[in-house]
């Protein structure tokens, strides 16, 4: 029986299962974005989540322990220095899932993982503002007289640059006038 055993057992066993996460682990620190199953996916994000917090404690101890759980010292290189740094200010909340669909051999449901602050895509996106229909309609009136006075400024401007550049081509033949 299965009493109070809440998470997801993979099919595995436990060794076989913590490998697995670690690996995982090691491939998303480095990579950034991996594609997995979704079941693995959400494994992996409740293993690794509480790895990135401990990287925010950059202490000997810390190191010790997340080495403890990945066994490589460039993922824990990369965590400490470039992760660490990135979601120093960030409460929780590191990765992202993103569901895929399903898998053509064996219909299994794939996803990416991903960690958060390391999408660019995602981050242009959200600076992008949406407006309403009517906000546009309105900007678009608002903008009208706006573009229609600097056009009217443009015309004056050449007006009153053509004077001024006349004016030492004229004064030039008076002062060689002056010299003879």
């Amino acid at each position: 029986m299965r009493h109070n055993k809440k998470f997801n057992h993979l099919g595995r066993k436990h060794s076989h299962r913590k490998a697995m996460l670690a690996n995982m682990a090691i491939s998303l620190i480095m990579h950034k974005r991996i594609t997995t199953t979704l079941p693995k996916a959400k494994a992996l994000r409740v293993y690794v989540e509480p790895l990135i917090t401990k990287s925010k404690d950059d202490s000997t101890a810390s190191r010790r322990v997340v080495f403890s759980y990945l066994q490589n010292k460039y993922a824990i290189t990369e965590l400490f220095s470039t992760i660490a740094t990135k979601v120093a200010d960030r409460p929780g909340g590191y990765t992202r899932i993103i569901k895929l669909g399903n898998r053509p051999s064996d219909d299994a449901e794939m996803a990416f993982i991903e960690l958060v602050d390391f999408d660019e895509n995602m981050a242009k996106t959200e600076a992008k503002k949406t407006r309403t229909r009517r906000s546009r309609k309105s900007s678009a009136k608002a903008e009208a007289p706006v573009e229609a006075a600097a056009e009217e400024v443009k015309a004056e401007a050449p007006v009153a640059e053509a004077p001024a550049a006349e004016a030492p081509a004229a004064e030039a033949p008076a002062e060689e006038k002056a010299a003879e």
